[in-house]
């Protein structure tokens, strides 16, 4: 995985194009190594995904799904989002009701999300410890985690200078 960090790659400029191809060719190689089936309408939806850094919501994906030529019925997005999420590609950002490529593929970790609630950028980071250990506290109680997910709301940078 690259030693790019994903939240300066979704916040500052970068070679988009670069990005892009970079993420399709790793998700078509981890695909290729554990037999999954990349299909036309999941690589479309990744694409989308990967368009911009932005969450996009499961009806945004149809409508641009239908432009593309793609079937737009709602079983076919939703299809795609799941075999994205459930393999590590994509998240679901719970606050926005929508969906963003994963920005370390491939790796096991905890993300957490950065919200830019002027121009909707979402930068994907990862959650670190805290004073509060939610792992430790669930242990005590004999909870079993399954998820965590962290979602800040805020402004990028780009988006305080102009408000300032």
């Amino acid at each position: 995985m690259s030693e790019e960090n994903p939240v300066s790659i979704a916040f500052e400029q970068h070679n988009h194009d670069a990005c892009l191809n970079k993420a399709m060719l790793n998700a078509e190689e981890h695909c290729h190594e554990r037999k999954l089936k990349l299909t036309p309408a999941r690589r479309k939806v990744l694409e989308l995904l990967l368009q911009e850094h932005r969450a996009l919501g499961a009806y945004d994906i149809l409508d641009l799904l239908r432009e593309a030529g793609f079937n737009s019925q709602p079983p076919v997005a939703y299809r795609a989002l799941d075999f994205l999420v459930e393999n590590g590609f994509a998240h679901k950002i719970e606050r926005l009701n929508a969906f963003v490529a994963c920005a370390l593929p491939g790796t096991v970790h905890s993300p957490a999300f950065m919200i830019c609630r002027q121009c909707d950028i979402v930068a994907e980071t990862q959650s670190s410890s805290s004073d509060f250990d939610l792992s430790a506290n669930a242990d005590a109680s004999g909870f079993k985690i399954e998820q965590t997910i962290v979602e800040a709301k805020g402004l990028c940078q780009s988006c305080a200078e102009i408000e300032n």
